[in-house]
């Protein structure tokens, strides 16, 4: 609904309220003019005051204008109406709601208020000096007030627009992690099963089953892209954590990110221990990008090195430690950006884990990581 049929009611109560006989000459009293009987020019002076109310959040400084031509005209006749309540009014919302002009509209207020009491003093006003003063504090408390509310809202936005931009930002850190997840492992599985093949042209049947690995690896990172961008659509699911899209595993689990590591030409032990929480949570999915990691480093700069699989299913949270022995060679893929251990890092820390990842007591490389499991309650 617009702001001005919102404000209307305000407005027309004010203006019913002061041709309520009983409420005549109990208004605002500045200069100490006698009270006059209501006329026609009570009405006018009334329907300035109120009326544009209606205006104050849309037009607040003609809003401020008209309410303040009708109080000087209210005052100067001597109603004193209630309606001189609205001009005060309009005074806070031009300082909560006025953008632009905001001093000039002060020292315009304040130079109009100076002939304003002259002119009350000389229709025989019996106000005092203090009195003006008193009234002039007074209404710049109200704008004072007013112009609080509006840094306080400005703050507000601002807060929130700062609350917005972390929220993209961390939103965009965490699809970046899961593409570099999904995307590195596959592609470099491609690569060290392309790179094999140069080696097996005079064994065909081992060719043949080289390129089949090649095409099914790619059919699994064009799933697991589909599955990405499905979780990204404008009408995805928020996960428990507020984040797009599943907090589950890859279907297969571990079991088939070995296999497929394996058929690469990794040789890959994987043991489990205890069973996994049901339904999977954020923690068994943060588990599975580990070990992908962890493999796909393995394949990249260790190719061909025994590599060990460890998986431990706590009560209260779950343990993953990958061994590789590294006296493979590393393959010609691109070198890594860094990124993926660094994300996995802050992926495991934000959940309240630890992550260790540096040479092993015997040679090799090992990746450890202890993630806490989510309170079911």
């Amino acid at each position: 609904m617009d702001t001005a049929m919102r404000d209307l009611p305000l407005a027309l109560g004010f203006a019913a309220a002061s041709f309520v006989p009983a409420f005549h000459s109990h208004g605002t009293q500045l200069g100490g003019l006698p009270d006059r009987s209501f006329d026609a020019l009570a009405a006018a002076a009334v329907a300035l005051q109120c009326l544009p109310l209606a205006l104050r959040r849309r037009w607040p400084l003609l809003c401020l204008a008209l309410a303040s031509l009708g109080f000087a005209a209210d005052q100067l006749r001597g109603y004193h109406s209630l309606a001189g309540t609205g001009w005060a009014i309009a005074l806070l919302s031009a300082g909560a709601h006025l953008e632009r002009l905001r001093r000039t509209t002060v020292l315009l207020l304040s130079a109009a208020y100076v002939p304003l009491a002259v002119a009350l003093h000389q229709l025989g006003g019996t106000e005092a000096l203090s009195g003006y003063v008193t009234f002039y504090l007074a209404t710049v408390l109200v704008w004072g007030i007013g112009a609080w509310v509006r840094s306080s809202r400005v703050a507000e936005a601002e807060r929130r627009r700062r609350v917005a931009a972390d929220t993209r930002a961390a939103e965009r850190a965490r699809i970046a992690r899961e593409l570099h997840d999904v995307v590195t492992h596959h592609v470099t599985a491609m690569v060290v099963q392309a790179e094999a093949a140069r080696y097996v042209t005079a064994a065909p049947e081992r060719l043949d089953q080289t390129l089949t690995t090649v095409t099914d690896t790619g059919r699994r990172a064009l799933t697991d892209l589909r599955h990405l961008l499905d979780v990204l659509s404008p009408d995805e699911v928020l996960g428990p954590d507020g984040g797009a899209g599943s907090q589950a595993p890859p279907s297969g689990g571990l079991l088939a990110l070995v296999e497929q590591t394996r058929r690469a030409g990794q040789p890959v032990e994987f043991a489990e221990e205890g069973s996994p929480a049901q339904p999977a949570g954020s923690a068994g999915l943060v588990a599975y990008r580990v070990v992908q990691e962890a493999l796909t480093n393995a394949l990249k700069y260790a190719h061909g090195s025994s590599t060990s699989v460890q998986v431990r299913y706590g009560a209260q949270h779950i343990a993953v430690e990958v061994c590789t022995d590294g006296s493979g060679a590393p393959t010609r893929s691109p070198g890594g950006s860094g990124r993926g251990l660094a994300g996995l890092r802050e992926r495991v820390v934000g959940l309240g884990g630890d992550l260790s990842a540096g040479p092993g007591t015997g040679g090799g490389f090992v990746v450890r990581a202890r993630i806490p499991e989510e309170d079911p309650t």
